[in-house]
């Protein structure tokens, strides 16, 4: 069985994967494998760049995440995945998913 890294209630990144509770309609997980991750960049989300978006997008490139608490966040994150669309997610802890994938998934620094 993995080990837990990080866990919080949408987003959980063990030893061999990231998952995205919340990803997928209704209430399907997102498994990344760190392998997949390509680059991650953190941002700081304001009004007009995510932080009321509850879950889906309003810009074809980016999927956020389910999350009623966005809104009272401060920090994203932005998965490159080599495809068009890259998952948008807002953990409790930003700091601390984005030092488990530059640990264990070949980002590029973004």
């Amino acid at each position: 069985m993995a080990e837990t890294l990080y866990r919080d209630r949408w987003i959980e990144c063990t030893s061999d994967a990231l998952r995205i509770r919340g990803y997928y309609f209704p209430w399907g997980t997102k498994t990344v494998r760190y392998a997949s991750v390509r680059a991650v960049r953190r941002l700081e989300i304001g009004a007009l760049s995510g932080r009321a978006r509850i879950w889906g997008t309003a810009h074809p490139r980016y999927w956020a995440s389910l999350d009623p608490r966005r809104f009272s966040k401060k920090d994203a994150l932005i998965l490159d995945l080599g495809r068009f669309v890259r998952p948008f997610i807002t953990p409790d802890d930003a700091a601390a998913v984005e030092a488990v994938l530059r640990e264990r998934a070949p980002v590029r620094p973004g």
